[in-house]
């Protein structure tokens, strides 16, 4: 691998960008020669990245999300360069996925972003990095981290609930957009599960908010540990939540089952078990360290929620909402402590082998 002590030489390396830098940048026209090297060929950018002395490396997911794990690690042997992820919003749980793996003894990338940007913000990024990482420790370090980590608390206030750590509103709204649009291209499915606590205004009279605050954490935690790494859970207000479950994107054709080929066939099997599963987590739990709850605290913590599949259910966003929340509301008045489908005569998923 080649190095470069020089300051003035460093500052003029390139940044390689790999993939459709038109799916990731805001004006393409602002990418040049003098600050970027394209490669759209997977294989072009690793024999590039083995050969050049690149800053950072930008890989748009877009279109490549199945093969980026080999990708990443063939980039990892060849290169030391900052590697950072350009993802979609539906394509940040793969990133997060990816950020985690470990390749040659490090992670297989080094930090994502969410897109389109603007490439001088992410050239900018890459180099002011670069300078810190390569020189010396001086007084200008600690406010260009400040500056880092003060920005980035901006992003994850955009997209995060500030209670529970979960996905906000907007967010879920926006990568079920993009979700469903790409499910649509790809003969995929997607289904939303919708649920609010049961008799949640009882613990917030009787225990107080701070109580209330708890149970939703609690709840959120758990719905958390159920799900599949790639499934995104939010909390849409109050003690309503979302959770969208969706095919795994790096899972090969080989392992997809029988029933993604079919997507208007039944709710998939695996937003069932989740389901379920999460039932049986809250009828287990304690809620302790819940203070004031006492013995009342153990099993009383139930959901009801409706459960609607894209295509099957409706074709947007907005109709699967419509149509999980209709299964909600007769979830309710079926008895509570209950999640039913939407279009089946027996709706209980308990009923459901």
């Amino acid at each position: 691998m080649k190095s470069d002590n020089s300051s003035c030489n460093r500052n003029n390396r390139k940044i390689l960008l790999v993939g459709d830098i038109g799916k990731a940048f805001l004006d393409v026209g602002n990418i040049t020669d003098e600050r970027y090297e394209l490669c759209a060929n997977m294989l072009d950018a690793v024999n590039a990245a083995a050969n050049n002395d690149f800053a950072g490396i930008g890989i748009v997911m877009a279109g490549t999300s199945a093969k980026l794990s080999s990708v990443l690690k063939a980039l990892r042997t060849g290169c030391d360069a900052k590697i950072v992820l350009l993802a979609q919003m539906y394509e940040e749980p793969i990133a997060i996925q990816l950020l985690g793996s470990i390749c040659n003894g490090t992670n297989a990338a080094d930090d994502y972003l969410i897109c389109p940007i603007h490439p001088d913000r992410f050239y900018e990024s890459i180099m002011t990095t670069e300078t810190r990482s390569a020189g010396k420790v001086g007084l200008s370090m600690p406010a260009d981290t400040a500056l880092e980590t003060k920005i980035k608390q901006l992003e994850r206030l955009a997209t995060e609930d500030d209670l529970t750590g979960l996905k906000n509103r907007r967010y879920i709204w926006e990568f079920s957009r993009q979700i469903i649009e790409r499910a649509a291209l790809e003969n995929k499915r997607v289904t939303l599960l919708a649920f609010d606590i049961d008799n949640f205004k009882r613990y917030n009279d009787l225990y107080g908010h701070s109580v209330g605050d708890e149970v939703l954490k609690q709840a959120a935690v758990l719905m958390q540990r159920c799900c599949r790494s790639h499934d995104v859970v939010g909390r849409i207000g109050g003690d309503e939540f979302a959770v969208i479950f969706w095919d795994d994107p790096q899972a090969s054709p080989a392992d997809a089952p029988e029933e993604r080929r079919s997507p208007r066939a039944d709710h998939p099997k695996e937003a069932i078990f989740i389901a379920k599963r999460f039932v049986r987590e809250l009828e287990n739990s304690e809620l302790t360290p819940l203070a004031g709850l006492g013995p009342e605290g153990k099993g009383v913590l139930t959901i009801s929620g409706g459960l609607a599949s894209f295509p099957r259910d409706g074709s947007t966003i907005q109709e699967l909402f419509q149509q999980a929340d209709k299964a909600l509301l007769e979830a309710k008045r079926s008895g509570k402590n209950r999640i039913h489908l939407v279009g089946k005569p027996q709706s209980d998923i308990a009923d459901i082998d």
